[in-house]
């Protein structure tokens, strides 16, 4: 007969921070517990209360199938098949980028130009976190673009669960597909050159999806072509916002002043990176 090990829920939390620290994991303790709180149902509170009362056996093999997940260096976000992203949950797979935090900081400067009359474009709209938290927030009618029809079936289905009826997305590759003009432009572009992508940890190079990641050659292939076409489709006064990389302000600013941009200001984020580049045609003030 086989004997049942009992153990408790800071003895299953821990075990589980040990072999994800032990694997190499980064972030091991942050990753173990969103894994133990998803499938133990647990908030820090209740942790706190029933650290050392005996754990649900229950929930034992599903959280152990997310550890052996996390073990194999799947991201936390595709295990749970969900992120957080100004506020809002948003369904994530492996054919949509993971919203991170950085790309706040790009939200939160277009809502600052964003009246609930604009119209906006989404471009590289991915898993639609964009676009949707732009509308909800503003209530200004967003259009979201993307090429790959399986990250647009997310980015409608977070449409749906957050109730964002003023977004619509389009199956676009960049502007071949668009109608109309908008007030503003927004885009969080491929942007890594393809060598680069390489040196990348696991989790992003072989779990997240290429098409979102690869910039082409020196990482400036789209913004070439936001900055070129994005001035047949702007309205007067309109203003282009777009995430950059870490290394990407002064090339960027060049292409849009090449392009015929003006009052072109570079923003950073909070561990003080260069994160995103705004232009304008005439004035967005």
């Amino acid at each position: 007969m086989t004997k049942v090990v009992k153990m408790t829920n800071r003895e299953i939390l821990e075990n589980a921070i040990k072999r994800l620290d032990k694997a190499g994991i980064a972030e091991a303790g942050n990753d173990a517990w969103l894994l133990f709180s998803e499938a133990f149902g647990m908030t820090r509170t209740d942790y706190l209360i029933d650290k050392n009362a005996e754990c649900n056996a229950g929930h034992i093999p599903f959280f152990d199938s997310c550890i052996e997940k996390r073990l194999a260096h799947i991201p936390v976000q595709y295990i749970l098949g969900k992120a957080y992203f100004m506020g809002y949950e948003f369904e994530v797979n492996n054919n949509v980028l993971i919203p991170r935090f950085d790309t706040e900081v790009l939200v939160s400067e277009v809502l600052k130009y964003t009246q609930d009359d604009f119209k906006i474009l989404d471009m590289c709209t991915g898993s639609g976190c964009i676009a949707i938290s732009l509308s909800l927030l503003s209530g200004a009618e967003v259009t979201g673009v993307d090429i790959s029809e399986k990250a647009l079936a997310v980015a409608d289905y977070n449409k749906v669960i957050n109730k964002a009826d003023k977004v619509t997305f389009v199956k676009s590759n960049m502007f071949e597909n668009i109608d109309g003009t908008f007030n503003l432009i927004v885009s969080n572009p491929p942007y890594i050159p393809t060598k680069d992508i390489f040196e990348l940890e696991h989790e992003v190079k072989n779990e997240e999806p290429m098409l979102a990641l690869d910039g082409h050659d020196d990482g400036l292939f789209f913004y070439r072509i936001l900055a070129e076409e994005s001035a047949k489709y702007l309205r007067h006064n309109g203003g282009i916002f777009m995430e950059i990389g870490y290394n990407q302000a002064e090339d960027v600013r060049n292409i849009m002043e090449q392009c015929g941009y003006s009052g072109i200001k570079v923003i950073k984020d909070l561990a003080g990176l260069d994160r995103v580049v705004i232009g304008r045609l005439n004035n967005i003030n």
